[in-house]
């Protein structure tokens, strides 16, 4: 199974890998991780979309919760695969699911709606195979980050630095650049993921910013001076 590759992904891979490493990067070792391992730890079988090299299945299956991991690169899968060679892991887009209806009581897009084309086919999918009951856990860049992607850390009249955002309701892809990586994200406002998930008829059970918890301390303050993440939890009602 080929999936066509335009949004750099497959040339950025094994830069991402080497950037990943085991532990992930800053925003996922010290501010995302323990907030979305809190809030996973109820749940038996979970469907992780845009799993990519396999971290965060891994990190589920120590607490005891059956993965399957989906990703159109096919190079992250080989090193998911690698990294665990008992995992479930699937060459697929988060746009068409290979898989029934209620399949999941935990679907996870840990910082994945920001890559995906056509969010409004993939939230509606990612809904699909969610059990009655059973929740969407998402961890993303804030909008008010993606806003700022072009225009980022700018300096004010009096020479200090502040995040600029522009352009904040026009939702439109933008090409990203860091350590050897080059991958195309797209923005959209916040109330069209909610607008979106509410569509689906899911209820919003939390909404979180996390914090910076560790780690570097010029990091900390970094991470803390502006909202890069949101979680949401989302369930789906009993029918």
């Amino acid at each position: 199974m080929n999936i066509e590759e335009t949004n750099g992904w497959e040339a950025s891979a094994a830069a991402w890998i080497a950037d990943m490493g085991e532990t992930g990067d800053y925003g996922r070792q010290y501010v995302l991780d323990r907030p979305m391992l809190d809030r996973v730890r109820p749940f038996r079988r979970a469907l992780d979309v845009g799993c990519g090299e396999g971290r965060f299945c891994r990190m589920m299956q120590e607490i005891g919760i059956q993965t399957v991991g989906i990703d159109p690169t096919e190079t992250l899968l080989k090193e998911a695969r690698h990294r665990d060679p008992a995992g479930k892991y699937h060459l697929g887009k988060a746009e068409a699911l290979p898989f029934p209806d209620a399949s999941f009581d935990l679907v996870v897009s840990y910082l994945t709606l920001i890559d995906i084309p056509d969010i409004r086919r993939a939230i509606a999918e990612m809904s699909r195979v969610l059990m009655p009951g059973g929740s969407l856990l998402i961890a993303n860049l804030t909008s008010f980050n993606t806003a700022g992607v072009e225009t980022s850390w700018i300096p004010d009249p009096m020479g200090q630095l502040k995040y600029g955002i522009d352009r904040y309701l026009e939702e439109r892809a933008a090409w990203v650049s860091w350590r050897g990586i080059h991958i195309q994200n797209y923005h959209r406002p916040l109330s069209t993921y909610m607008t979106l998930l509410l569509e689906q008829g899911l209820q919003l059970r939390h909404f979180s910013e996390p914090r910076p918890y560790g780690g570097d301390p010029a990091k900390v303050e970094h991470y803390s001076r502006v909202p890069y993440f949101m979680m949401m939890e989302w369930q789906k009602p009993l029918r």
